[in-house]
Parts: structure tokens; C-alpha cells; sequence
């Protein structure tokens, strides 16, 4: 067979579209969304060489126009999980024994298929069954999956260099082998590239997967798994299916050949697999990788010498982008009383500005948020905040729910710094606000550092750069993804890998070769390339 020492393609991020009024990109997403909302999808599960329709159909609705109907998908029963598994088992000698530069060529293409062809398609799904605006659809379900997948096939090819030293007369090699089982994949709704990115970055290393999606982001999974094939994934490596999660987990966490699960969620549920698989390590053939990043309560610390624009545009953009439906939206933010007043007033300013409404409308900044549920908790804390002595909305604060999932940004100014919505994560256009006197700024550190059980993304917004470096080394636990005088949203590919510790997960940074890492297993091999005929040492000679 030939071979060589393959070099792959050196990955770029991929540049971000405008969609600017007249660009050939805004006419070409405007016609796919008006074609798209145009028909009903019929969305079946990807099983083996099978896509499967059977069981409850599932009605998919925009959550900005929820009485209109996208399509339907197909609840998935506790055998479809179990047929799942066994087409992951099957197609694992054949994809694991193939070389690993096959691999890359197969998502590589995927990369170039969804920058080519698909990018439309899988933008506008976005924006229909996650309502995002547009520019949040481009940086999210084109750019950053287009990077997963380039700038995985790098990182692949790193961890299959690293390579032990040889003393004279021997040989030393490492192989990096695919986990023994399969891995369970359970994505998020708010990215389609996590939603991407979790199942194939483990196939990419040689693993076999079982990919269960959120329910409110099927749409998009779908054109994804359309992609995935379309790139030449056998059948079998990556298999889509649609089950509740506790029937998911009945089957799956008692399989033996349940090898790691890659997850992107809340923390209650990753604790709650967690305990499952504690529970059942017995029944394992080896011992599960649990990847996962969970939740966020993110933080901004504003310091007296910040500029009161920069904390304004940052707490805007951090907090209302994608209806702050983003692990690593801004929710909590500490502010100097001093600059209080001004940043206050240019918040109120720019957020009369901010229009809110469907994703079709490119005008719109604000969108709805996911579902119903997440809708009715949303309501209820601008609700309870509005009746409490602890704390008072100061701007936003409205909610209407006929149309679609529509809250309105919202600021609270929280009079207690332990109120409950600087404590808890609420996932929504809702930031709440701590006044501080300037000069309990080592205090106000200690008290972001201990305020939340989370540890994800966290901003210091300041010109003095003795506070900058105070506050760095001080919150050094208390964000996975920490950043100076910018907003705490918005990591990319390759540039800042992201994941938060705590409460927040496990801190493998996704988009780097830490995370990889999980998915590959290492043996140690020596070859000794004379071997000894005689079992005597030197020493046992006499003098």
C-alpha cells in the first residue's frame, strides 16, 4: 500500500459574511428562507443505511412565528436507541481500521460543503428553527463549524505526531487507537455547530456515534446529517435519532460498549449522567470519558477607569445577542457607581434601537427565545423582580408570547448582590446589574468570584491595568474564558479554544487539541531491535 506523511491543508477561519443589503449572499438567504418556510420537512432518523419514519411525528414551529409549521420529525423509542448502537458497533471495524488521512479528507469536504453549497441551507434552518438573525446564524451554523472541522483535521494530525524518544538499540512508537465501544453525542439546541461539532470530532478520531439532538434544533441537525453524508460518513459512523433523554439514557448508560459521551448542556442533567454512569461502572468494558460543558452565570466587572462606552456596548452586545440564549452570555454585571449613571444612560439609549422580531426581517436585532418554557421562566423572574424589594427592572422588562417567544431585553438593578437572578442562570435576554462604590473594587472581586457555582466566561472591563491585572489573577478560577476590556461572548476556532470548570464542565475546550485528546486512547509501543540471547547482566561477572 502507499503511504506517506501526509500534510493537511493549513486551516484559516473561515471570514464572516456581511449579508449587507445587495450582497449576493442576503439574495441568496432570502430565497432559501422563503423556500424553506414555503414546505413542510419530513425528517427521519439516520439508523445504519436506514433513515427510519416510524413512531410519534413531531410538529417543528419557528419559535418567532410558533403557529407555523416547518415539518414534523419522528420521536425515537428505546429500540431505535438500541438499533443505534448496534449500527455503531457495526460499521466500527471497517472505520476504525480506515487510514487516518480518509478521515480528513471526509470532513474536510464537509468543511467545504457547508462553505459552498450548503451554507444557506444551513444558515436558514438556523435562523428558522433557532430564530437567529442572521449575522448570529453566519458566525455560528457557518463559520465556527467550518473551523471545528478544518482546524480538527489539524489537531488530529498534532496528536498523532506526538511521538516518545528511543534509546540506542530500540524503538519506541505511540498509536493513537479510537475508544472501545461507542460515543454518545447529546447536543444543545443554541449552536448548530456544537450540534455538529460533538459528533464529529469523535468520529473524525476513529470513533463510532449515537447523536441525539435537542428537539428544538432537529431542523438543523437535519441539513447537517445531510452534509455529513454527502461528504462520503459511511453509514453507520454517525447515526441521528430522536429519543427523550431518560430513555436515551436507560439503554445507552447500561450498554458495556458505552466507551464516552460528548455533551453540551445544563449542569443539573450532565450531573445527573454523571451519577448514571458512576452507578453503572460495572458493566463497562473500559472506563468512560465524560466530556462535557454545561452552564454558565457570566460575569462583566466593570472598574472605575473603564470607559463607560466600551462597558455599555459590551454589556449589550454580551448579554441581548441571540437573546443572550448563549453559554456565554454576559448575565451578571458589576459596575462602579461612578460610571453607573452614563453607562445606564447609553444602555437605555441603544436598546430603544433595538428592533425585535422574526429572523426573516434582517432589521431585527432581538429575536424570540427557543420555546414556551424557557419563555414562561423568563417572565416569571421579570415578574418577580418587578414585585420585590431586592431589586427593580430599570429598562425593558416587557414580554408578549401570541405571536412567538418574544422577551424583551431586560436590565435589572439588583439592590443585593446575592439576588437570585445574579445567582442563577436564566438563559435570556435578562442582565442583572450590582452598583458598587469604587473603592470596594478587591471586594467586589471576591464577591464575582463567589457569587455563582459556575466558572465559564467572564469578563474585567478597565484602563487601569494594575485593576486589570488584579482582577486576572484573582478570577483565575472563575473563568474557563476570561477577557480584557471586550465582551464575554464570542470565542472562535483556533484563536481562543473554550470550556469553563465549576459548575460550567469539564473544561476541555472545544475547538483545540485538548478535546481531541478525550476521544483517542494511546499505546505504548517498543520494539527492541536486537534482543538479548543471554539472561546474565554485566554485573554478575566476577572481578
Amino acid at each position: 500500500m502507499a503511504t506517506g506523511f501526509f500534510k493537511v491543508p493549513t486551516p484559516q477561519n473561515e471570514p464572516v459574511k456581511t449579508y449587507a443589503p445587495g450582497s449576493s449572499e442576503r439574495n441568496e438567504l432570502q430565497a432559501k428562507l422563503k423556500e424553506m418556510r414555503a414546505e413542510v420537512r419530513d425528517i427521519p432518523m439516520f439508523i445504519g443505511d436506514k433513515e427510519i419514519r416510524d413512531g410519534k411525528k413531531t410538529e417543528l414551529h419557528p419559535p418567532h412565528d410558533h403557529k407555523h409549521l416547518l415539518g414534523y420529525f419522528y420521536k425515537s423509542e428505546k429500540h431505535h436507541v438500541s438499533l443505534a448502537i448496534d449500527a455503531a458497533l457495526a460499521a466500527a471495524p471497517k472505520w476504525q481500521a480506515l487510514t487516518w488521512e480518509h478521515r480528513a479528507s471526509i470532513f474536510l469536504r464537509a468543511a467545504d460543503l457547508i462553505a459552498g453549497p450548503y451554507r444557506a441551507e444551513l444558515n436558514a434552518a438556523t435562523m428558522l428553527g433557532q430564530s437567529k438573525n442572521a449575522y448570529q446564524a453566519e458566525i455560528d451554523s457557518a463559520c465556527e463549524i467550518i473551523d471545528f472541522l478544518r482546524f480538527n483535521v489539524k489537531y488530529m494530525t498534532e496528536i498523532y505526531s506526538i511521538q516518545p524518544d528511543s534509546n540506542p538499540g530500540m524503538w519506541n512508537r505511540l498509536e493513537w487507537r479510537p475508544l472501545e465501544g461507542f460515543v454518545y453525542a447529546l447536543t444543545p439546541f443554541n449552536f448548530t455547530a456544537i450540534a455538529g461539532n460533538l459528533p464529529s470530532s469523535c468520529a473524525l478520531m476513529g470513533n463510532v456515534v449515537v447523536w441525539k439532538p435537542s428537539n428544538t434544533q432537529v431542523y438543523a441537525a437535519h441539513v447537517l446529517m445531510k452534509i455529513f453524508r454527502a461528504a462520503g460518513v459511511p453509514v453507520g459512523v454517525i447515526n441521528l435519532i430522536y429519543p427523550s433523554g431518560p430513555d436515551a439514557a436507560d439503554v445507552i448508560f447500561k450498554h458495556k460498549d458505552f466507551a464516552g459521551i460528548h455533551f453540551t448542556g445544563s449542569t443539573g442533567v450532565f450531573q445527573d449522567i454523571w451519577k448514571s454512569i458512576g452507578n453503572n461502572i460495572h458493566m463497562y468494558r473500559s472506563y468512560p470519558r465524560i466530556v462535557g460543558e454545561t452552564g454558565g452565570k457570566d460575569f462583566v466587572l466593570a472598574h472605575s477607569s473603564a470607559d463607560p462606552h466600551v462597558v455599555s456596548v459590551a454589556l449589550s452586545r454580551g448579554s441581548f445577542e441571540y437573546q443572550g440564549q448563549k453559554c456565554s452570555a454576559a448575565s451578571r454585571a458589576y459596575v462602579p457607581k461612578s460610571i453607573w449613571p452614563k453607562v445606564k444612560e447609553l444602555m437605555t439609549a441603544d436598546m430603544k434601537t433595538m428592533k425585535m422580531g422574526p429572523t426573516e426581517d434582517f432589521t431585527n436585532f432581538i429575536n424570540a427565545v427557543i420555546d414556551e418554557k424557557s419563555f414562561d421562566k423568563l417572565a416569571a423572574a421579570i415578574d418577580d423582580t418587578k414585585n420585590s424589594d431586592l431589586a427593580e427592572v430599570v429598562i425593558g422588562g416587557g414580554y408578549d408570547k401570541s405571536k412567538g417567544w418574544f422577551i424583551e431585553p431586560t436590565v435589572i438593578l439588583a439592590h443585593d448582590p446575592k439576588y437570585v437572578t445574579m445567582c442563577e442562570e436564566l438563559f435570556g435576554p435578562v442582565l442583572t446589574i450590582f452598583v458598587y462604590d469604587d473603592d470596594k473594587f478587591e471586594e467586589t472581586i471576591a464577591l464575582v468570584d463567589s457569587t455563582s457555582i459556575y466558572a465559564l466566561t467572564g469578563s474585567i472591563i478597565a484602563q487601569d491595568r494594575y485593576a486589570i491585572e488584579l482582577a486576572t489573577q484573582k478570577l483565575s478560577n472563575a473563568a474557563g474564558n476570561f477577557y480584557i476590556n471586550d465582551k464575554p461572548t464570542g470565542a472562535v476556532v483556533g484563536q481562543q479554544p473554550f470550556g469553563g470548570a465549576r459548575g460550567s464542565g469539564t473544561n476541555d475546550k472545544a475547538g483545540s487539541m485538548i478535546n481531541l485528546l478525550r476521544w483517542v486512547q494511546p499505546r505504548t509501543i517498543k520494539e527492541t531491535l536486537v534482543p538479548p540471547t543471554d539472561y546474565r547482566y554485566h554485573f554478575l561477572a566476577q572481578d
